[in-house]
């Protein structure tokens, strides 16, 4: 007997170490590379960067230099709710991870039972000695173990780990992505401001018109054309700002949702005395983008976990082996852990798949397929953000040109527009001139205004499109994707709040 049992924790001794050590039959990865320029094409005009000159790290938006919109992103950080379910489901991939893991441990359950059994006094068996009426009491553990021979398990937990990884990464891109809205809504409803304010000044500036023509019109100097003329622009212009008045409505409306807020009682200032600073973007070099947006990163993860999928199917191809234990007390009453009711039992069994109609070859077929698959939308991702990078780049180099020349415009238009009304006050020339001198120089006010909109809306997009200060460092190692301890006593919900993907304070 106690050969056997130095047989049997020999043959258990030898199982933990080779599960411990088991193999790993997933493909070495090695992650994705891509040859990349050394520049990027559309940054001629910009400074190269110092290591200590990049897109501030969390709060990017301070380099516009803007309370209001600071205060907006940090009520979008903190009470926005696509965001925060988008966080859960990080969570969420945290528990998957602690599933996974679950499989390298041993299943322990504890049992006991009692009852009080009656036995029939014409039961054909009955040998007319004992009680009729005993009492059966007894408790026990088992336990049931596959170990980890192929890394079957393992790979299941560094996938869901992988993948979890990949829901941090979409997190950050989620956030990323609400800030980038936020701010070009911001921008567009500041520009609305301006333009309003524009019309406003064109407004006056036509009433003034209407009246000098209804005096000239009354002194038979001129005749009800001009007076005509004059009313429909003013009337024009009362139009055009009510719908950049509409506009803006509309944009409070997204910014309060975006913020967290019921848009019926959220009221964005209304600023026109002062313009947002447009800020110096360091673009950086080409091979620090994959490092540092969030969907290049996720894509990346995406890879990785594939690729630890062949490992699982691969695994499905060998045995599986299980270990299964149990002890406990039993008896019919008196002293139940006394040594003589003690009972147990250890075994273990291995199963081999021998034909499945190539099921199993399937899954492997289909595993290096997903691999395949993910790298090539990996390379997908890395193209549209390069081309996401130099279109930004090429709109900011352009807009800055269009700026300068748009300024040039509209003083020239400003100036065609105050010879035009003093020619016309003097009767030297009709109004006719003045009409089309006035739309030129509310045209060129409104495009100055909607070119300095779309110039501070592009450094968004590039500051988006380098991955607003983020970088892959900020994804959680693969012990912080363990939401807790198998034998941990406190909460989970506690240990999931500290996700590794927020901004910075």
């Amino acid at each position: 007997m106690m050969h056997r049992l130095s047989r049997i924790r020999y043959f258990i001794g030898l199982a933990l170490v080779v599960a411990l050590s088991g193999c790993d039959l997933a493909p070495v990865y090695h992650a994705p590379k891509m040859l990349l320029p050394a520049d990027y094409r559309g940054a001629g005009p910009f400074v190269e960067a110092a290591p200590q000159d990049q897109i501030p790290r969390g709060p990017w938006w301070q380099m516009f230099a803007d309370s209001e919109l600071d205060r907006l992103e940090r009520e979008l950080e903190a009470a926005n709710p696509d965001l925060k379910a988008a966080q859960e489901t990080y969570t969420q991939a945290r528990d998957v991870v602690a599933e996974a893991r679950s499989g390298l441990f041993p299943q322990i359950n504890a049992d006991a039972f009692t009852s009080e059994n009656k036995e029939s006094l014409h039961t054909l068996f009955h040998t007319g000695t004992g009680p009729l009426q005993q009492p059966s009491n007894g408790y026990g553990a088992s336990l049931s173990w596959e170990p980890d021979f192929w890394g079957e398990v393992g790979n299941s937990e560094k996938r869901a780990a992988q993948y979890a990884q990949g829901q941090a990464a979409l997190v950050a891109s989620a956030r990323l992505s609400l800030e980038m809205e936020l701010a070009n809504d911001y921008m567009a409803a500041h520009g609305l401001d301006t333009e309003h304010a524009a019309y406003v000044r064109a407004i006056d500036l036509y009433r003034n018109a209407v009246r000098i023509t209804q005096m000239r019109y009354a002194g038979k100097i001129s005749s009800g054309l001009d007076v005509a003329r004059a009313e429909n622009q003013l009337s024009a212009a009362q139009a055009q700002d009510t719908d950049v008045q509409a506009q803006r409505a509309v944009l409070e409306h997204a910014i309060a949702v975006l913020a967290g807020q019921n848009p019926t009682t959220f009221r964005l200032p209304v600023r026109t005395d002062s313009h947002i600073k447009l800020p110096d973007i360091p673009a950086g070099v080409p091979s620090e983008l994959l490092q540092r947006r969030p969907d290049i990163a996720g894509a990346e993860r995406a890879m990785a976990g594939a690729n630890s999928a062949i490992g699982i199917a691969r695994a499905a191809f060998y045995p599986n082996i299980r270990i299964n234990a149990m002890a406990g007390f039993e008896d019919t009453g008196g002293a139940l852990a006394a040594l003589p009711n003690a009972l147990w039992a250890v075994g273990a069994s291995a199963m081999l798949p021998l034909f499945e109609g190539g099921l199993r070859k399937a899954e492997l077929q289909a595993s290096w397929s997903q691999f395949a698959q993910t790298g090539d939308e990996y390379k997908a991702v890395v193209l549209a953000g390069f081309q996401q990078v130099e279109d930004d780049l090429v709109l900011t180099s352009k807009l800055s040109t269009e700026a300068d020349q748009q300024e040039a415009a509209l003083q020239a238009a400003l100036k065609v527009q105050k010879i035009s009304m003093s020619l016309y006050t003097d009767g030297l020339d009709n109004y006719l001139n003045v009409t089309v001198a006035q739309i030129a120089a509310l045209t060129a006010q409104i495009s100055e205004v909607q070119v300095e909109t779309r110039r501070l809306q592009t450094a968004v997009a590039l500051i988006g499109a380098l991955g607003g200060g983020w970088s892959a460092a900020d994804l959680p190692t693969r012990d912080q994707t363990i939401p807790f301890s198998p034998i941990g006593l406190r909460s989970p919900r506690d240990n999931a709040a500290g996700i590794s993907t927020k901004q910075p304070t």
